[in-house]
């Protein structure tokens, strides 16, 4: 009996020294990147700076066609985050901009509005659609794996933080999807219905070919 009691309090601090070992795994951008994330910097070397990131104090590059900016907190480029499961996206709506259909394939998105008025929405899977008008301080999820969209409705520009139940959610935008290869031009009009000459001015705007 004491000699359980023995093994079994051996194996509670054996269990509990891994577990603080196991804090964090800041991302070793040094080393091959796998399915599962980065491997873990050498603990020796972990400074306070890899859980600091400043990326998202200003707007990033604005998308000529959709008039937003996106600056984005992710494993790939805040190296704290490594498998934690969570990440941070800033976007910069100019008057009329749009964040269109996309979905994220690894990640529920949070959505919270900082300034201006938002027409948010996704699309379940049994195509009923969940569409909302967003105002300052409001907040929307959208579950993971459903395509879901942001526009700005209003009259100034606007400003939203999204967070990720993922430290590399991944995105998929239908219109690149459809539009930015070189996927052919009929092959889309009979899995879509759309008309070929849409679907080439599309693939002109977008770079697409074929």
């Amino acid at each position: 009996m004491m000699i359980s009691r023995f093994f079994f309090l051996f194996s509670l601090i054996i269990t509990s020294s891994y577990a603080a070992m196991q804090d964090f795994c800041v991302a070793d951008y040094a080393a091959p990147q796998s399915p599962a994330g980065y491997a873990c910097k050498d603990p020796t070397k972990v400074t306070v700076d890899d859980f600091v990131f400043s990326g998202l104090r200003v707007a990033g590059n604005i998308s000529s066609i959709n008039k937003v900016r996106f600056s984005s907190a992710f494993a790939v480029n805040f190296p704290g985050l490594n498998g934690l499961g969570v990440s941070l996206v800033r976007s910069d709506f100019s008057v009329g901009g749009v964040v269109s259909i996309h979905s994220h394939r690894d990640a529920t998105e949070l959505v919270i509005l900082i300034e201006g008025t938002v027409l948010a929405g996704f699309i379940a899977s049994n195509n009923k659609p969940y569409v909302k008008s967003l105002n300052k301080g409001d907040t929307m999820v959208f579950p993971q794996g459903l395509f879901h969209f942001l526009v700005n409705v209003g009259n100034t520009p606007a400003l939203a933080y999204a967070s990720f139940s993922s430290a590399n959610p991944g995105v998929q935008f239908l219109e690149t999807a459809l539009f930015q290869n070189n996927l052919p031009t009929e092959i889309i009009a009979k899995s879509t219905l759309l008309d070929t000459v849409q679907i080439q001015k599309l693939k002109r705007l977008l770079g697409g070919t074929n």
